[in-house]
C-alpha cells in the first residue's frame, strides 16, 4: 500500500458531481439521486475553493434533526449550514496515507485533489480500494493471515449490534444511525433472525420518492420502494478465512456482511472500514503478531 500512489486508482473516465454551497439541500438531494451518486463535493463561489462534502449522513443529519418542522416548506436548509468539513489527499500520496485518513477521520469518501489546480480528481472509497487491494494482492504470494478465519484476526463488531424490526418507524432508524454513527441496520425478527438489511444508502430513497415528511412508516415499507435488484441480506460466519470475506465484498460490491450464526441469528458485523483497518494495521505493525503467528 506504501508503494502504490492515489493517482493508481483514478480511473481514465468517472462521473463527478459538485455542488455550490448556495444550493438549497432538498434539491441536492434530488440531484444526487438522479445522477446515483453517494456525496459530491462542495464548491464555495466566493473563495472559489472546494470546502467540503455532501454525503447521505447529512442527509440523514438533516432530515432527523428537521423532522416534525417540516424540511420542506417553511424551513429551507442550505448546504452552507450542513456538510462536513473537507478532508482530502494529494494524487501522490501514498494508498497507505489515503486508508490512514479514512480510518483517522471516520469517514468513507476521501476527493482526491490535484494541489496545483486544486481540482477534485476523483473521490476515494473504501470498496474502490480494497477492489484495488484484492487485484494487486492476486499478483503476490498469499501472506499468512489471508488463510486465518474472523473470529482469529478479531475482525468486525460483535457487541451491541444496532438492529431494527420489521415494524420499526424509519424515524426512529435514522434516530440510531445518528446516535450509533452506523452505516447499516439488520432488519430482524423476534428471534433475532435476520431478514433483510436497511442501509444509510436505502434512506436516498425517500428523497427520491419524496416522502420525506411521511418518517413514521415502517422500516418494511421503505424497504419496498428498494431496486428489484436487491439480492437479500449478504451474509457470512466467523470461521470463514479473511480471504473468502474479501472475495464476497468485492464480487458483491456491498459495503458489509451480516454475520450470522447456523440459525441466521446476527452475532455481528463486518465491515469495508474493518477489513482495511485490518489490512493498514498489518502493515503498519502495529497488529503484525495478531496477524503473522
Amino acid at each position: 500500500m506504501k508503494s502504490h500512489r492515489c493517482y493508481d486508482l483514478v480511473p481514465t473516465s468517472s462521473k463527478l458531481v459538485v455542488f455550490d454551497t448556495s444550493l438549497q439541500v432538498k434539491k441536492a438531494f434530488f440531484a444526487l439521486v438522479s445522477n446515483g451518486v453517494r456525496a459530491a463535493p462542495l464548491w464555495d463561489s466566493k473563495t472559489q475553493s472546494f470546502v467540503g462534502m455532501l454525503t447521505i449522513t447529512d442527509f440523514i443529519n438533516i432530515l432527523h434533526r428537521y423532522y416534525k418542522s417540516p424540511l420542506v416548506g417553511q424551513k429551507t436548509v442550505y448546504l452552507q449550514d450542513s456538510f462536513k468539513p473537507l478532508v482530502s489527499i494529494s494524487p501522490n500520496a501514498s494508498l497507505y496515507d489515503a486508508v490512514t485518513s479514512l480510518i483517522k477521520n471516520k469517514i468513507h469518501r476521501l476527493p482526491v485533489v490535484d494541489p496545483l489546480t486544486g481540482n477534485t480528481l476523483y473521490i476515494l472509497t473504501h470498496k474502490r480500494i480494497l477492489k484495488f487491494l484484492k487485484l494487486f494482492i492476486s499478483e503476490m504470494p498469499k501472506p499468512n493471515f489471508m488463510s486465518k478465519s474472523l473470529e482469529e484476526l478479531n475482525i468486525g463488531t460483535y457487541k451491541n449490534i444496532a438492529v431494527v424490526k420489521k415494524n420499526t418507524p424509519i424515524y426512529v432508524a435514522l434516530g440510531i444511525f445518528v446516535e450509533k454513527r452506523v452505516s447499516a441496520l439488520p432488519v430482524v425478527d423476534e428471534s433475532g433472525h435476520v431478514g433483510d438489511i436497511y442501509s444509510k444508502f436505502d434512506v436516498i430513497n425517500l428523497a427520491a420518492e419524496k416522502t420525506y415528511n411521511n418518517l413514521d412508516i415502517t422500516v418494511t415499507k421503505a424497504l419496498q420502494h428498494r431496486s428489484q435488484y436487491f439480492e437479500g441480506v449478504l451474509k457470512c460466519y466467523k470461521h470463514e478465512t479473511l480471504e473468502t470475506i474479501i472475495n464476497r465484498l468485492v464480487e458483491a460490491e456491498v459495503h458489509r456482511l451480516v454475520v450470522v450464526d447456523d440459525r441466521d441469528v446476527v452475532k455481528g458485523i463486518v465491515s469495508l472500514s474493518d477489513i482495511l483497518q485490518a489490512l493498514v494495521l498489518t502493515g503498519g505493525g502495529d497488529a503484525s503478531s495478531k496477524f503473522t503467528q
